[in-house]
């Protein structure tokens, strides 16, 4: 017995506002409902002592340590800028926005 009704597709569809021919709604239910089927399948697998991944593949992520290095000052972030309001860049407006 199928688990996604027709007519559940059919609100569905409604609700997102898309055109279903009837022909449509048989074959979205029947797919629909072999995704459901698939996705029980898969639930049923044991997976006691199983960890959690992200990755199918043991992998290990090359990350560097945390360093606090010399850092340019606001002003001399600056200094070089052709224009300048309020310590920030002044740069064209692109947008067409109205100040």
């Amino acid at each position: 017995m199928p688990e996604i009704s027709r007519d559940e597709v059919s609100h569905l569809a409604k609700l997102s506002r898309l055109e279903l021919s009837q022909e449509e709604l048989d074959k979205f239910a029947e797919q629909i409902d072999g995704i459901v089927a698939h996705v029980s399948a898969v639930q049923q697998v044991p997976a006691e002592g199983v960890e959690p991944m992200s990755h199918p593949h043991s992998i290990t992520t090359a990350m560097r340590e945390d360093v606090v290095e010399k850092m340019l000052t606001a002003e001399q972030a600056l200094d070089q800028a052709p224009a300048v309001e309020d310590q920030r860049f002044v740069v064209p407006q692109i947008l067409g926005e109205q100040e």
